[in-house]
Formats: structure tokens, C-alpha cells, sequence
């Protein structure tokens, strides 16, 4: 890869879990799992149900491995693979293991003010992802937190930013924080000697705003998640994002302007969401995940009916899915809203959306029974206290005969290894009874520019716009659809960049006049020098 270059970076990965899905991967085959390129593309080929043909399959299994190898190799970045299975373990090629790749701590402090300059978790605490799996549901050590938060450690998205922009600095790229692009569009002004495209971007807004001139471009920002316009435009229902405020389909809009294609636009990255009112993340009202508070025994989820619409322990993305579908006989969404009830046990055992075990918040619903419960949140008592007794009878015998909650490995690995028969199962019968409410909610969304297998961006008729490339959220997700493990989102994002950098190294190289020239203020009328990248 290159050295040099400019980027205008807004850190939204470090809001997140960083794990990367990527299947035959070295970090893992060398930890002992089991793993092949021709099992990976038969699974990755089966969970796309008849969208993703095999070398589209191939092109991300090869791509993914290649980009592992050289940030793993070549980087400060340090992986370590996960123990989680993958999420459809009924398709041929699956694995129990290896293919999500969790980020080691990182210690900001070997760059002045990165620690301040990286955007902050939106709600994971100071742990690994495999330290969290382990956690059986329960509270992390307060002290390992504080430790970490005073040292400068920094965990997950966090510490793949962090070590991806140590590099960077490294070779000499120039940053621009703070610096939202306004403005994208080719350069007419070509000469004899320039063979290749050109590009003008704007970045920041106001008096600080400067113009960037550029032989390429990579788009590699968020999705639109953020935008009500852009959410009401493209998906077929309101989704609660829990990513950074920042993604409102910026880089989606730049490409729209110069004529990108779109492709998966009604598509998300779903997950179930617990909200309380005074979780805000750069000034917004946020949530956090609640697929694991969603999973662990001793409570169930009801939707707007008091009953049962989904195995709460099945992945968070075709959860998320089956909270929008609409329900045959009520004719509105399954779980839109939804409700997950729990009783004191719970309660005293496991956080709830960062809460203190034993301690609820005020906004969390209390009743003394089920049917005082079901009144406090507007559900109909009978139904949901003939709900609560349904479930506890099979919940006895660790059973769910309605959807199979904790039948399979995927569904028991975020359960409580602690309670048996099964770790996603126990009757509620301690009241008080409590509710919170769970939203279908979005890591990000999955549509946006469409791109050929060299991450170009292209037009609808199918032809390439010279030197503009694209890559995470912004662009397309690759999978059409299918959500294979943990990691899906990011992997894919990393994925496609790698791939636009080895084609942009490699048409570069053969340019003669390659460079990216200086910044200079965006109003002023004078040619800024070029540099070589």
C-alpha cells in the first residue's frame, strides 16, 4: 500500500463492538479452528438463499482473508478470534468458531491527544468482546473499568480505530478531524499530462472549510440511519439506530449528486434496542443492544398483544426482522412496539440496559403481578399473564415447544451457562414483575452505492465513475440480505477499503502525475500545490 494520502475521518466504528467477520482467516486457523475457503463460500453461498452467487462468495472470502493477513501483518491492529458460531449453523460450511475476530485493548497513550481526538463507546464498556462473552449476562469488574479508563485503554471499534490511525499517522497520512465534506465533485480542468480523473472535495463548513484536490476518492463513511427523511424514504418501517448521530447519509448524498447507483437501499443491520431516558451519546437520545438482556433466562417478549412473537434468543439481526413483520391476524408489526417482561430474580442477577443489578431505574415499569404489569404498560392483563403461565410450565422443563428458544448452540451461547437444562430458560414467578420497552432498532443500514468487485463506484448503467470508490455502510452490503455472524457490518466495510486500496495502488503506480495536493481555504481562487501521495 502507498504511503501519504488525506483523510477526513469521523470515527464511527469506535462507537461500536469492531468485531470483523471474516471467514478462513489466519488468526483463527492458527488458534485450532476448524475452516476452509471452499467451506466458507458454500456457507456464505447458502445464507444468501439464492442472492449471492459463488464468486461473489469467493470475491469476500478472499478479500476478507487478504485484509486480515495485511493488518494483522502490516499494522498495528491485533485480532483474536472469537468463539461465537456462526448465525445460521443449519447451512452447509458453517462453524461453531474462529470466523469473528475480536480486537486486543489498545493503549491510546502512545499518541498525544488520540485519546481525546476518538470518538467514546456509545454504551459497551472498557472490555474486549471476548471478555464480554464471558460474562454470563452478569455486571464487569468496576475495577478492570476504572483501570482501563485512567491507563487509556481503549477496547472493540475503539481500539480498531485507534490502531488503524497510529498507522496511518505512521506513513504519513494528513487527518482531517472535524472536517464534514460538503462538497464532492470531478475536476474539469484535465491536462495533457494528467491521463487520470480528478477530483475537488470540500470538508469542513464555514471559514475553516478547505478544498482538497485529489486523483481518487474513497467514500468510506456511514449509512443514513440517522436521517428520518432518508429512513422514511428507503425502509419499509422506523428503525431506532443505536450507531453514531452522525450517520445521516452524507456520502450517500455525494454519490447520489454525481450520478452513483444505489443498490439494497430497503435493507438494515438489524437489532432489538433498549432506550432509557437518560442515555443521550453526542447530544442524541440513544439505546443499546438488548439481544443479550433479551436472551438470558427468566424473562420472555411480548408484543403489543401480550404474547409471544419470536425465539428471543435467536440472532439480533433476524430478530430485529421479525419485530417488523406484520402479524396476519392484527394486520400491524409483530413487535412494533414490544415489551420484554421479567421478574425479580432477573432482575437482582443481570444488568438491563447498563442498569445496576437489583437497582431499577424509575423508568422501568413495576408491578406487584403480571396483570398490575400488563396494566402499567397497556397490554392486555389476560392475555399476558395466560402468556407468563404458558411459558413458565415449559420453562420448567428448560423447553420452549412455541419457538425453540435455546435449542441450539447460536441461541445458548449468550444464555447463562449457570442455569440448567437450558441456559435461556427459567420460569418468572418473583414479583414484582418488571417491563422494559425494546425497539426494532439498526446498527446501521446496508443499502447505498453500488460498487464492482474492485470497490469502484458505478452508474446505473453499470459503467465505472474514474477514481471514486467506496466502502462501509455507505456502500452496498455485498451479502444481499443475509446476515451470516457477528461482525457482518465490519467486516464487509474493511473488506471493501482493502480491496480499494490494492486497486488503487496498483493504478496509481502505473500513473505518472499521482498525488494529492495540499489544502488550501475553500474560498480562495489560488491552485494549490500537489504533493506526492
Amino acid at each position: 500500500m502507498p504511503d501519504g494520502g488525506v483523510g477526513c475521518p469521523v470515527s464511527v466504528v469506535a462507537a461500536g463492538g469492531g468485531v470483523l467477520w471474516a471467514p478462513a482467516n489466519r488468526p483463527g486457523l492458527e488458534a485450532g479452528y476448524s475452516d476452509s475457503r471452499d467451506q466458507a463460500i458454500s456457507y456464505l453461498t447458502a445464507a444468501g438463499q439464492g442472492r449471492l452467487t459463488g464468486d461473489e462468495a469467493a470475491w469476500y472470502v478472499d478479500g476478507a482473508a487478504r485484509a486480515v493477513d495485511y493488518l494483522t501483518g502490516h499494522t498495528h491492529v491485533s485480532l483474536t478470534p472469537l468463539a461465537r458460531p456462526d448465525y445460521r449453523l443449519e447451512f452447509p460450511g458453517a462453524t461453531q468458531g474462529g470466523r469473528s475476530l475480536d480486537n486486543d485493548a489498545f493503549d491510546v497513550g502512545s499518541v498525544d491527544g488520540l485519546g481525546e481526538a476518538l470518538r467514546p463507546s456509545s454504551y459497551f464498556p472498557l472490555l474486549t468482546m471476548a471478555e464480554r462473552d464471558n460474562l454470563n449476562g452478569s455486571a464487569p469488574d468496576p475495577v478492570l473499568l476504572a483501570s482501563r479508563a485512567e491507563s487509556g485503554v481503549r477496547t472493540m471499534g475503539g481500539a480498531l480505530v485507534a490502531s488503524l490511525l497510529v498507522s496511518a499517522l505512521e506513513r504519513g497520512v494528513k487527518v482531517a478531524s472535524e472536517a464534514r465534506v460538503t462538497s464532492l465533485r470531478p475536476d474539469d480542468g484535465a491536462t495533457p499530462a494528467r491521463t487520470g480523473p480528478r477530483w475537488r472535495l470540500i470538508a469542513g463548513e464555514g471559514e475553516g472549510a478547505v478544498e482538497i484536490v485529489a486523483d481518487a476518492v474513497v467514500i468510506a463513511s456511514g449509512g443514513f440511519e440517522w436521517s428520518p427523511a432518508l429512513q422514511r424514504a428507503f425502509l419499509a418501517h422506523p428503525v431506532t439506530p443505536i450507531s453514531a448521530p452522525s450517520n445521516e447519509g452524507d456520502g450517500l448524498r455525494l454519490g447520489l449528486q454525481i450520478g452513483a447507483a444505489v443498490e439494497e437501499m430497503t435493507a438494515f443491520w438489524g437489532v432489538p434496542v433498549i432506550t432509557s431516558p437518560e442515555h443521550v451519546y453526542d447530544g442524541k437520545p440513544s439505546g443499546r443492544m438488548g439481544n443479550v438482556e433479551m436472551t438470558l433466562p427468566g424473562s420472555l417478549t411480548v408484543g403489543a398483544d401480550g404474547r409471544r412473537f419470536v425465539d428471543e434468543a435467536l440472532n439480533y439481526h433476524d430478530v430485529s426482522h421479525v419485530m417488523g413483520a406484520i402479524d396476519e391476524h392484527r394486520l400491524t408489526a409483530k413487535g412494533m412496539p414490544a415489551w420484554l417482561i421479567f421478574d425479580r430474580r432477573y432482575l437482582e442477577s443481570y444488568p438491563v440496559a447498563g442498569s445496576t443489578p437489583g437497582t431499577p431505574p424509575e423508568w422501568m415499569a413495576e408491578g406487584a403481578t403480571v396483570e398490575d404489569l400488563a396494566r402499567c404498560i397497556g397490554v392486555d392483563a389476560a392475555a399476558l399473564a395466560g402468556q407468563v403461565r404458558e411459558f413458565n410450565e415449559a420453562a420448567a422443563r428448560g423447553e420452549d415447544p412455541v419457538f425453540g428458544r435455546g435449542d441450539t448452540p447460536e441461541d445458548r451461547f449468550l444464555g447463562d451457562a449457570s442455569v440448567t437444562p437450558n441456559p435461556c430458560l427459567r420460569p418468572l414467578t418473583e414479583p414484582p414483575f418488571h417491563a422494559v420497552p425494546v425497539h426494532c432498532g439498526a446498527l446501521g443500514t446496508a443499502g447505498g452505492l453500488a460498487t464492482n468487485l474492485n470497490a469502484q463506484v458505478v452508474r446505473f448503467d453499470g459503467s465505472v465513475i474514474p477514481g471514486l470508490y467506496a466502502a462501509g455502510n455507505v456502500s452496498a452490503t455485498p451479502f444481499r440480505g443475509a446476515y451470516p455472524a457477528g461482525g457482518a457490518t465490519l467486516g464487509p466495510a474493511v473488506t471493501r477499503a482493502f480491496i480499494a486500496g490494492e486497486h488503487l495502488a496498483a493504478t496509481l503506480s502505473r500513473r505518472r502525475d499521482t498525488g494529492i495536493t495540499a489544502f488550501r481555504p475553500a474560498t480562495s481562487t489560488r491552485e494549490p500545490e500537489q504533493v506526492n501521495a
